[in-house]
């Protein structure tokens, strides 16, 4: 009886963890779908990856990535930014990460209305 009672109680953990997780997968599956479809579709390739190296690493940026940024939009900006910093390898540094993201906004905020 002790046996099945131990069995029981591990298919209640794998079910409860199954029902913990599966919905967290999928919000990140929907989330990785509304970036691709309403964000990352208003900026070029080279531009995409201008913004991660100039948040993530030490690249720069340049004006007409810029000009893409800012009319992409801020949520877009921060939506991409915040899912990338979220990894398990970044998260991390994640407030640096952010800090420099909302830097660079104001940055090409400030290049945009020059131009």
């Amino acid at each position: 009886m002790s046996k099945f009672n131990s069995q029981i109680t591990m298919l209640f953990i794998v079910v409860a963890l199954v029902c913990a997780f599966v919905p967290a997968f999928s919000v990140e599956e929907a989330e990785a779908n509304l970036l691709w479809n309403t964000c990352l579709v208003k900026i070029t390739p080279k531009c995409a990856l201008d913004i991660v190296a100039a948040v993530f690493e030490n690249g720069t940026m340049p004006d007409p990535c810029c000009n893409d940024l800012v009319k992409e939009g801020k949520m877009c900006h921060d939506t991409l930014i915040k899912y990338i910093a979220d990894k398990p390898m970044l998260i991390a540094h994640e407030t640096e990460y952010l800090k420099k993201s909302d830097d660079l906004w104001k940055h090409c905020v400030s290049i945009s209305k020059s131009a």
